[in-house]
Protein backbone atom coordinates (compact mmCIF):
# COMPACT_ATOMS: atom_id res chain seq x y z
CA UNK A 1 0.00 0.00 0.00
CA UNK A 2 1.44 3.35 -1.00
CA UNK A 3 1.97 6.19 1.44
CA UNK A 4 -0.72 8.28 -0.28
CA UNK A 5 -3.26 5.46 0.00
CA UNK A 6 -2.45 4.98 3.70
CA UNK A 7 -2.85 8.71 4.30
CA UNK A 8 -6.20 8.76 2.48
CA UNK A 9 -7.44 5.71 4.42
CA UNK A 10 -6.41 7.30 7.72
CA UNK A 11 -8.29 10.49 6.81
CA UNK A 12 -11.39 8.48 5.88
CA UNK A 13 -11.20 6.54 9.14
CA UNK A 14 -10.81 9.77 11.09
CA UNK A 15 -13.77 11.35 9.27
CA UNK A 16 -16.00 8.33 9.96
CA UNK A 17 -14.77 8.12 13.53
CA UNK A 18 -12.88 4.82 13.39
CA UNK A 19 -9.71 4.47 15.39
CA UNK A 20 -6.61 4.86 13.25
CA UNK A 21 -4.84 1.68 12.25
CA UNK A 22 -7.97 -0.47 12.07
CA UNK A 23 -8.42 -2.29 8.79
CA UNK A 24 -12.10 -1.81 8.12
CA UNK A 25 -13.49 -1.50 4.62
CA UNK A 26 -14.75 2.02 4.04
CA UNK A 27 -18.36 2.00 2.89
CA UNK A 28 -19.92 4.80 0.91
CA UNK A 29 -23.23 4.31 2.76
CA UNK A 30 -23.48 5.63 6.31
CA UNK A 31 -26.40 3.37 7.28
CA UNK A 32 -26.55 -0.39 7.23
CA UNK A 33 -29.03 -2.22 5.04
CA UNK A 34 -32.27 -3.59 6.47
CA UNK A 35 -33.17 -6.71 4.54
CA UNK A 36 -36.76 -7.89 4.56
CA UNK A 37 -38.41 -10.90 2.94
CA UNK A 38 -41.86 -10.98 1.41
CA UNK A 39 -43.58 -14.18 0.27
CA UNK A 40 -46.01 -14.29 -2.65
CA UNK A 41 -48.28 -17.13 -3.77
CA UNK A 42 -48.84 -17.05 -7.52
CA UNK A 43 -51.80 -18.50 -9.42
CA UNK A 44 -50.18 -19.90 -12.56
CA UNK A 45 -46.67 -21.02 -13.38
CA UNK A 46 -44.67 -18.10 -14.79
CA UNK A 47 -43.87 -18.30 -18.49
CA UNK A 48 -40.36 -17.94 -19.81
CA UNK A 49 -40.98 -14.26 -20.60
CA UNK A 50 -42.25 -13.61 -17.06
CA UNK A 51 -39.26 -15.46 -15.61
CA UNK A 52 -36.86 -13.25 -17.58
CA UNK A 53 -38.80 -10.14 -16.52
CA UNK A 54 -38.57 -11.26 -12.88
CA UNK A 55 -34.83 -11.81 -13.29
CA UNK A 56 -34.56 -8.24 -14.58
CA UNK A 57 -36.17 -6.93 -11.39
CA UNK A 58 -32.83 -7.71 -9.71
CA UNK A 59 -31.53 -4.64 -11.54
CA UNK A 60 -33.80 -2.47 -9.38
CA UNK A 61 -31.68 -1.03 -6.60
CA UNK A 62 -32.88 -2.73 -3.42
CA UNK A 63 -34.01 -6.14 -4.77
CA UNK A 64 -31.48 -8.62 -3.42
CA UNK A 65 -32.75 -12.14 -4.10
CA UNK A 66 -35.64 -14.08 -5.67
CA UNK A 67 -36.33 -17.67 -4.57
CA UNK A 68 -38.96 -19.80 -6.28
CA UNK A 69 -40.65 -22.80 -4.68
CA UNK A 70 -42.52 -24.35 -7.60
CA UNK A 71 -44.12 -27.09 -5.49
CA UNK A 72 -45.69 -24.56 -3.10
CA UNK A 73 -46.21 -22.02 -5.93
CA UNK A 74 -44.46 -19.30 -3.96
CA UNK A 75 -41.86 -16.63 -4.63
CA UNK A 76 -39.79 -15.21 -1.80
CA UNK A 77 -38.24 -11.81 -2.47
CA UNK A 78 -35.49 -10.39 -0.29
CA UNK A 79 -35.22 -6.61 -0.54
CA UNK A 80 -33.65 -3.62 1.17
CA UNK A 81 -36.32 -1.93 3.28
CA UNK A 82 -34.36 1.32 3.39
CA UNK A 83 -34.87 1.61 -0.39
CA UNK A 84 -38.22 -0.12 -1.09
CA UNK A 85 -41.41 -1.01 0.74
CA UNK A 86 -43.72 -4.02 0.37
CA UNK A 87 -46.14 -2.20 -1.93
CA UNK A 88 -43.34 -1.24 -4.34
CA UNK A 89 -41.98 -4.79 -4.40
CA UNK A 90 -45.47 -6.19 -5.03
CA UNK A 91 -45.97 -3.70 -7.84
CA UNK A 92 -42.61 -4.68 -9.40
CA UNK A 93 -43.58 -8.36 -9.36
CA UNK A 94 -46.96 -7.60 -10.95
CA UNK A 95 -45.36 -5.39 -13.60
CA UNK A 96 -43.04 -8.29 -14.45
CA UNK A 97 -46.15 -10.36 -15.16
CA UNK A 98 -46.36 -12.58 -12.09
CA UNK A 99 -49.98 -13.51 -11.34
CA UNK A 100 -49.98 -12.89 -7.57
CA UNK A 101 -52.80 -14.55 -5.66
CA UNK A 102 -51.85 -13.36 -2.20
CA UNK A 103 -49.06 -12.21 0.06
CA UNK A 104 -48.36 -14.92 2.62
CA UNK A 105 -47.12 -14.38 6.18
CA UNK A 106 -43.56 -15.60 6.73
CA UNK A 107 -44.40 -16.86 10.21
CA UNK A 108 -47.04 -19.61 10.20
CA UNK A 109 -50.12 -19.00 12.36
CA UNK A 110 -49.53 -20.03 15.94
CA UNK A 111 -52.00 -22.24 17.79
CA UNK A 112 -54.15 -20.48 20.37
CA UNK A 113 -52.81 -20.89 23.91
CA UNK A 114 -54.71 -23.33 26.08
CA UNK A 115 -56.59 -21.73 28.96
CA UNK A 116 -55.00 -22.21 32.36
CA UNK A 117 -56.84 -24.74 34.53
CA UNK A 118 -58.87 -23.22 37.36
CA UNK A 119 -57.50 -24.02 40.80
Amino acid sequence: MSTGTKRLLNRAQHWVGWPQGTRTRVSCYPLSMTTVDILFRYASQPTEAVTFALANTREVYGIRRLVFDRAARTLRVEYDATRLDAAEVTNLMRQAGLDIEEVLPLIPPQPAPEPAPAS
